[in-house]
């Protein structure tokens, strides 16, 4: 099955509950909409009642069925600003309080509460807002250090086999990740793949060498990386370093190792050493092989949360929110 429509059978299936903070955006009000018209969850929307209602009524979206919240006057503002002051030192009640009544503050802990299943924000705040916002209430995952991000990325005829599909990481958030920061990145990549492809995760850690061909600190990097990964998840296959060619052509690992694993020309995670690199690759993925590029999302956090690009349409809110109730 297609990722995105597995996404979305898992999505109906699991009658979540999704909170989208930026309800004052109109994208926002017609994806809560579809979200709820196709049943694959149910949304949250915050914002004021008055303004919710003017805006929805500007576009002829009917919110019934939609949650509404306002978080200025909710009633759990109090007890989310205590929760979330309890966490961090420094913060008192009342600066919490001040804290959550902010709708990016107020979503991220609904799900720290398990109010909601997932937050979905970024269509009208900056990325950093909104790891900021899931720093600040949900947390990082146990063992991770550090949010990231993926591209789901679909090929629709791979070396003329058909349509294949793989996690890149990271292209969007972190850009010149240490070999702990891309051990963080690699697992909680393979952590996202694992349920959004349907198969065993294959965690390829890029580099200009392979397996010794070159030498140099960035690969150097690349190798530390790959020995803290198989510190810490014994039993993921992952290999480095690997050109990417080595990494998913079967043809060109039998070529260039010596003996092959259960990665190299079988990858189906790809971990970029750098954002330079990330950025660059699924673009020219995107542009010169045709694939289709879906994310980012963000990844590493206790509870689900993602990022939307502040160009979004409405059905890529929906998508996004789809798969990061999926991968959870």
């Amino acid at each position: 099955m297609d990722p995105v429509e597995r996404c979305l059978d898992i999505a109906r299936r699991g009658h979540f509950k999704i909170v989208l903070p930026e309800g004052d955006e109109v994208r926002v009000l017609a994806a809560a909409r579809s979200l709820i018209d196709r049943e694959i969850a149910q949304p949250i929307v915050l914002g004021a009642a008055d303004k919710l209602t003017k805006s929805a009524a500007a576009i002829g979206i009917d919110l019934h069925g939609i949650e509404t919240i306002d978080p200025r006057s909710d009633a759990r503002a109090q007890y989310y600003g205590a929760a979330c002051a309890s966490r961090r030192a420094g913060l008192t009640v009342a600066m919490g309080a001040r804290l959550v009544s902010r709708p990016l503050y107020f979503a991220g802990m609904m799900v720290r509460e398990r109010d909601a299943d997932a937050m979905v924000a970024g269509a009208a705040n900056p990325t950093r807002r909104v790891i900021e916002a899931g720093l600040m209430t949900i947390g990082l995952a146990e063992g991770i250090a550090l949010p990231s991000s993926y591209f789901l990325m679909i090929v629709p005829d791979f070396l003329k086999q058909g349509p294949r599909s793989f996690v890149f990481a990271d292209c969007a958030v972190n850009a010149d990740p240490t070999a702990e920061q891309l051990a963080d990145i690699a697992l909680a990549s393979a952590r996202s793949a694992e349920n959004l492809l349907g198969e065993a995760p294959r965690v390829a850690l890029l580099s200009f060498s392979t397996k010794g061909s070159a030498q140099h600190s960035r690969i150097d990097k690349v190798r530390h990386a790959l020995d803290l990964i198989r510190k810490r998840a014994p039993v993921l296959a992952v290999d480095g370093e690997l050109q990417a060619d080595a990494a998913i052509v079967p043809a060109v690992a039998e070529n260039k190792m010596k003996a092959l694993d259960a990665v190299a020309g079988r990858a189906n995670v790809l971990i970029f050493p750098d954002l330079d690199s990330g950025n660059i690759g699924y673009k020219l993925v995107q542009w010169l092989g045709g694939a289709k590029a879906i994310g980012p999302f963000l990844q590493g956090f206790a509870a689900p949360i993602s990022d939307l690009s502040r160009g979004a349409s409405i059905e890529d809110i929906v998508v996004t929110c789809a798969v990061i109730l999926a991968t959870a």
